[in-house]
């Protein structure tokens, strides 16, 4: 074996022993059947050892030799130590001892150096940037700062540190002003105790502190048969005075009573039912495995203003594997705002609708008027007299009932339009004289003129628009822009007839 593998030997048995490196002796090549004593005694001469050892021994590499190691009692100094050591028997024995470099070092310090002069850098350079962050991790602003952190995390919650006191609670009823009633006192009362990490006497401060009236004379006798009473003690007598006094299954029979009423919204129903539901669980109504079926028989069964959107859930799908309440909450919620998006989307475009159609019958009805006042001008012109106020009237009651007034006076004035074409159709028969028509069909240049009281063209129904009959009797649904667009043909078609009429004339009298 080579220096190295006697020094790793020697590391390692050291470590096994339990012997300081620092004191440890490895003697290479003594005779197996040496004496212990004999062995202390030869290595006690070398005087650098001080009192010496013998802890273990081994078989050497060489046959007929064993490898024994030694403990001194005073620190090596590998540069003091001999390398050999010569017994009275003749034969020397190999010194091994822990040098002040190790091998794996001396490599490792070569191949550093190595690096070193390549980067053209020294060992100066390196401790420079070594320094630093030794210094910072072990600066004592760090242990402080370290030490202050692991206290904080440590330390336990002060009592009487701020804290959000429970509502006051008497157990009068009904509950007056700015107290809880019983259930849900109890229930806070309940999370302050399992979720709080102030002490018990605390725990029990905060309850008492929050009574008056009967409830706290309940404690106050609570504490007279046990001066060691719990906080949760408390909370059951209370709960024993105060709360409801049903069992389970008269809770859970009033459970499946419950019912949705008018107006009330699918998930404020289905927490009203909750709320029942967990005092039934409570009383033992009912196992908690069994809680999701039955929270969705019951709202299936009681919510009777909600059928579409509970068709909408697939509840009766789903109640062999039904939701959690918190999952149900949220699809109901889901469901119902989207019901009032669409329910707000429908009413904007109806509105929408109705503006439009209002603004077309105002369209309309001003178009009219137009027509009407020009053909009182023309009637005018002619010298025949135009349409009375009766006469309005009397179009006005003729046409059929409407609930809204604009409808009413688009009919009224549509009725007035046909009117003042008959008349204006009567004006141009009755002056076109005998005469003017032999002379104009002599001449060649148009056909005589037919009487309008013949023509097909206004006869119409102003309620539908279809020929053949009329408002009075029409069976079909009301058509507006039907009627209007025929009106305004006819309304165009007198006109073209009296202009084609005034430029005959002229011609006549030119001729």
């Amino acid at each position: 074996m080579s220096q190295n593998d006697f020094l790793r030997e020697l590391c390692s048995w050291s470590a096994d022993e339990k012997i300081d490196p620092q004191h440890a002796i490895l003697l290479v090549g003594v005779p197996a059947d040496t004496d212990v004593a004999f062995i202390e005694d030869t290595v006690q001469t070398v005087k650098v050892f001080g009192r010496v050892r013998a802890r273990a021994t081994k078989e050497g590499t060489v046959p007929g030799t064993i490898l024994v190691l030694c403990e001194c009692r005073e620190k090596i100094c590998p540069a003091q130590v001999p390398y050999e050591v010569l017994p009275s028997s003749g034969e020397t024995w190999e010194i091994v001892v822990i040098k002040d470099e190790d091998p794996n070092m001396n490599a490792f310090s070569g191949r550093l150096a190595q690096f070193l002069n390549r980067e053209g850098k020294n060992i100066t350079d390196l401790q420079s940037l070594i320094n630093p962050l030794v210094s910072n991790v072990t600066s004592p602003e760090t242990i402080i700062r370290a030490i202050g952190e692991l206290l904080e995390k440590t330390k336990p919650t002060s009592d009487g540190q701020a804290y959000r006191r429970l509502r006051i609670f008497s157990g009068l009823e009904p509950t007056p002003v700015g107290e809880e009633n019983s259930e849900n006192w109890l229930e806070q009362a309940r999370l302050m105790i399992s979720e709080s990490d102030c002490s018990a006497k605390e725990k029990r401060k905060r309850i008492v502190e929050s009574l008056k009236g009967p409830a706290l004379e309940v404690i106050k006798a609570v504490r007279a048969n046990n001066t060691d009473a719990t906080a949760l003690e408390y909370i059951e007598a209370l709960e024993s005075a105060f709360s409801t006094s049903e069992s389970g299954e008269d809770l859970y029979f009033a459970f499946r009573l419950l019912r949705q009423e008018p107006g009330e919204a699918l998930s404020d129903f289905l927490r009203r039912q909750e709320r029942s539901l967990t005092l039934v669980i409570k009383r033992g109504g009912l196992t908690p495995q069994r809680a999701d079926r039955a929270r969705v028989e019951q709202l299936l069964r009681g919510a009777i203003e909600s059928d579409l959107m509970l068709l909408k859930l697939r509840l009766h799908e789903r109640k062999e594997n039904p939701p959690t309440f918190l999952r149900l909450l949220n699809e109901i919620r889901e469901e119902e705002e989207n019901e009032a998006a669409r329910r707000k989307l429908g009413v904007s475009v109806k509105d929408k609708t109705v503006k439009d159609r209002g603004k077309g019958s105002l369209s309309n009805r001003d178009n009219l008027k137009v027509d009407a006042k020009e053909l009182r001008l023309q009637l005018g012109s002619t010298s025949l007299s135009q349409p009375s106020e009766r006469d309005y009237v009397k179009s006005k009651t003729e046409v059929r009932p409407s609930d809204n007034p604009l409808n009413a006076e688009v009919l009224a004035l549509k009725a007035q339009v046909e009117q003042l074409q008959k008349q204006l159709s009567v004006l141009s028969v009755g002056t076109s004289s005998p005469n003017t028509q032999e002379f104009l069909v002599s001449r060649g240049s148009v056909a005589p003129i037919r009487s309008a009281g013949k023509s097909s063209d206004g006869f119409f129904c102003y309620n539908c628009g279809g020929d053949g009959h009329i408002a009075s009797k029409c069976e079909h649904a009301a058509n507006s822009g039907l009627v209007i667009q025929k009106l305004l043909q006819l309304l165009r078609k007198s006109k073209e007839k009296k202009t084609r009429f005034r430029t005959k004339r002229y011609r006549c009298r030119e001729e």
